[in-house]
């Protein structure tokens, strides 16, 4: 690892506000890590369906793993060229900007208390009602919802709004907000990336929209104001005293910045438990009529946003995971790479992953899991094979969604997340796709995108050029399917997709 001079600015730390945990990497100049910090918080669970955060307790495990990253790097603050920010996306946060506390835990993404609520928005017009504005679907999955819900069911934090009292933040303001003094002078701030997550901002103009603010009943005066992903936004005070706060995206747009995909067809895929794979559209918003996102890539102060089509899988890692624990197939995550490449092929069964409904590019809710294609010849290996073959295949599906709402083929496709270190989904991802996969050397692309965007923002990197230069190839894998077989096998892959469909009758499972 080279090490930087050492001199004032020369590193840059990335906090990274997770689902289940925080933490706080420091890169220096090269962009090699230096140090890493984490601390796992809370799962709170109040009801079926329900899935909150004290946000109190985030924010100690944020000054925690900053205190531990520079002690464990014999960093001083002073030596931090800049902070960065990468969260989860769509989390709620609402807080009392008098006395700092929040009136009520974080209301996490996944949370679904808000679905009955997005149904009542929708109306006649559905879930599109919002669509055109927002490159987003009405769902619980979003902020605004859990917004409104706060405001309606919290006793009298309407009247303490209205009065501007309240502030409201995804996991990105409320930090930003508290390390630059809190209640002392706090910065309240968003950035585009989360901003757009919201529901709430107009994908154009990049302001809160007056109309949906007004359909969803959440006043103006609690929202943090907009600001690009890679400007000073405040200084911090605390553990980072004097250290320019300056970048913040939400978690999957940072893997886009760190895996360097800023040119239009540049995409990449993380995957994690589900899969998120992310393609830049350039500097127009891309409508998306096959079950897509459009959404905002970054934006770098002043410059123009730059967007992206996003896929969401909601069972890829996951699959793997009830492989051995439902099933007891294997006994480690990693022994089924060895059992898949003890055979050939899939012996004819493919498995269709639908355990909840199948997200991009269906979004089938009646959707539930199969296997197909099973014969006496059909042996475990076999089916380790058809699960791993099924993250290749959603991922495919996602791609040829992304082709046909911009007309844009992607050319190569960078990974990250846990799954990558399958060479044998790799190779297949690859033979799928029809074009390379490149995992790059550093995998935590999310840190890094956040940090870049903080040093991009403070002069401790120049330009896009610099941070293409800094990134390196771990190992690429080209594809080797003929074109005969890929045809062949996609199209029993989507057989059995349509054999998942209508399992869930109406108002019932079953």
């Amino acid at each position: 690892m080279t090490e930087s001079t050492g001199a004032a600015g020369g590193y840059v730390a990335a906090i990274d506000q997770g689902t289940t945990s925080t933490r706080c990497i420091i890169f220096n100049r090269d962009g090699a890590i230096v140090a890493v910090d984490q601390r796992e918080h809370r799962q709170i669970f109040p009801k079926p369906g329900w899935v909150e955060h004290d946000a109190t307790e985030i924010w100690a495990k944020v000054q925690a793993v900053v205190t531990g990253a520079l002690a464990k790097a014999g960093l001083r603050a002073e030596q931090l060229g800049a902070v960065g920010i990468t969260n989860q996306r769509e989390t709620t946060v609402l807080w009392d900007r008098f006395t700092g506390k929040p009136v009520h835990n974080a209301i996490v993404w996944q949370d679904t208390r808000t679905a009955p609520l997005c149904a009542e928005l929708g109306g006649e017009v559905g879930q599109d009602r919002f669509r055109d504005a927002t490159g987003l679907p009405l769902a619980s999955y979003f902020s605004g919802p859990k917004v409104a819900w706060l405001l309606e069911n919290v006793p009298g934090l309407r009247a303490r709004a209205e009065r501007g009292e309240i502030a409201f933040g995804t996991v990105d303001s409320w930090l930003i907000w508290n390390l630059t003094g809190g209640v002392d002078g706090g910065t309240h701030v968003t950035d585009v990336t989360n901003a757009g997550r919201t529901m709430l901002m107009n994908l154009t103009t990049l302001q809160w929209d007056a109309s949906i603010l007004s359909a969803m009943g959440v006043p103006e005066s609690v929202l943090p104001e907009i600001r690009s992903s890679a400007e000073v936004y405040g200084t911090a005070v605390g553990p980072l005293a004097g250290v320019p706060v300056a970048g913040a995206l939400g978690d999957q747009q940072a893997a886009v910045f760190g895996q360097t995909c800023y040119g239009v067809g540049e995409a990449k895929n993380t995957y994690g438990t589900g899969s998120f794979l992310l393609m830049n559209t350039g500097t127009r918003p891309v409508p998306s009529k096959s079950g897509l996102l459009t959404t905002l890539g970054y934006q770098l102060g002043g410059e123009a946003p730059v967007y992206c089509l996003e896929g969401s899988i909601a069972v890829t890692g996951s699959l793997v995971q009830w492989f051995r624990d439902q099933l007891g197939l294997i006994g480690s995550a990693a022994e089924i790479e060895s059992l898949a490449a003890s055979v050939e092929d899939n012996g004819g069964a493919y498995i269709v992953p639908a355990f909840s409904g199948l997200f991009a590019p269906y979004w089938r809710a009646d959707a539930r899991g199969v296997i197909t294609g099973l014969t006496a010849y059909v042996t475990k290996a076999h089916l380790a094979r058809a699960v791993l073959e099924a993250t290749s295949w959603q991922t495919r599906e996602v791609v040829d969604a992304m082709y046909e709402d911009s007309g844009v083929r992607i050319t190569s496709l960078k990974v990250d997340g846990g799954m990558t270190a399958n060479g044998l989904l790799m190779q297949h991802q690859a033979d799928v796709l029809g074009v390379p996969v490149i995992r790059p050397v550093i995998s935590e692309t999310t840190c890094l995108g956040a940090a870049y965007a903080a040093g991009l923002a403070t002069g401790v990197w120049q330009d896009l050029d610099e941070l293409r230069a800094h990134w390196q190839r771990d190992t690429e894998w080209t594809p080797h399917m003929d074109g005969a077989t890929r045809d062949r096998e996609y199209g029993n892959w989507r057989r059995a997709v349509e054999r998942s469909f209508g399992w869930q009758a109406e108002g019932r499972e079953g």
